[in-house]
């Protein structure tokens, strides 16, 4: 059994214990989380797609913590003109674990 949720304005397809980096959430660590934007649930029945989203499937996790990604670097340069600027950036993050998935 699968589900595809949408949160931060991204799809993941999730599965029952998945562990999911997904942008940061305002959740402590150990809060139960529950993503109601389900797209689509397949099960032994077969695939429920929504339009947009399915009626009365939810998909619920536990936050298990909050971090940082690596950092990329932004560089801007004009060539001929001495123009750059050099900035650096590290996206929070929130790993979930996907506990069970209802539909």
């Amino acid at each position: 059994m699968y589900a595809i949720i949408e949160t931060g304005g991204k799809q993941y397809k999730v599965q029952e214990g998945d562990v999911l980096y997904i942008e940061k959430l305002n959740a402590g660590e150990g809060d139960a989380v529950t993503f109601d934007k389900v797209l689509a649930v397949s099960n032994e029945s077969g695939l429920k797609l929504g339009a947009p989203v399915v009626a009365g499937a939810v998909v619920s996790g536990k936050v298990e913590k909050h971090g940082k990604g690596s950092k990329i670097i932004v560089y801007k340069y004009k060539a001929k003109k001495n123009y750059s600027r050099k900035q650096g950036h590290r996206q929070p993050y929130t790993k979930v674990v996907i506990d069970k998935i209802q539909a």
